[in-house]
């Protein structure tokens, strides 16, 4: 155990397998399930505001402070790894940071939307009586289209997890799930 670090805690790999449990199941729910649907979205709202806070007093792999930078440095490092030369790290890489940020965005524009839809549409939820009917179908194109630029995303994120994991020779999917990464190596 020695030759390992642990790097994501409990409360963040809770966070993060219950936030795919929950969009998986609010993508494949949407109109044919409502409650389901609204459920989900209601989690992914609290995992979300979780994940803020967590990103201020979580372990030091946690804080955005130990880990966003530049959009520059996210590039270069994204151009780095695809020449298979890039830096290993033991908490998240720039580009890894920016893509937090960006799913971090994404969903928490598409769950925002998605409450309005339901005031718009249902009379229902947070937002009812504040939003009108007559801007259901912008909220309706504005919700689908963040709920999909999302998927978008989580695509580039499992390649570039699975980049980083051939590159570094270390399965990330395995870290997120245990918490552990190999300990730093003389030439790391």
């Amino acid at each position: 155990m020695s030759n390992r670090v642990k790097v994501w805690d409990l409360p963040l790999r809770i966070f993060h397998w219950t936030l795919v449990a929950a969009f998986l199941i609010a993508y494949v729910s949407e109109d044919d399930l409502l409650t389901v649907h609204v459920w989900a979205g209601y989690l992914i709202g609290g995992l979300l505001l979780f994940r803020i806070v967590w990103g201020f007093v979580g372990n030091r792999y946690a804080r955005f402070a130990n880990f966003i930078c530049s959009p520059a440095a996210g590039l270069r490092y994204l151009q780095e790894v695809v020449e298979l030369k890039g830096k290993r790290y033991l908490g998240h890489n720039p580009a890894g940071a920016w893509m937090i940020v960006l799913l971090l965005l994404s969903l928490l524009l598409t769950t925002l939307t998605g409450v309005a839809v339901y005031a718009a549409d249902q009379s229902a939820g947070p937002m009812a009586g504040l939003v009108g009917t007559a801007q259901e179908e912008l909220w309706e194109e504005s919700h689908e289209f963040f709920a999909n630029l999302t998927v978008f995303l989580v695509i580039l994120h499992v390649l570039g997890v699975l980049l980083e994991s051939f590159v570094h020779r270390e399965s990330l999917v395995r870290s997120m799930w245990h918490g552990f990464k190999r300990a730093e190596e003389e030439g790391d």
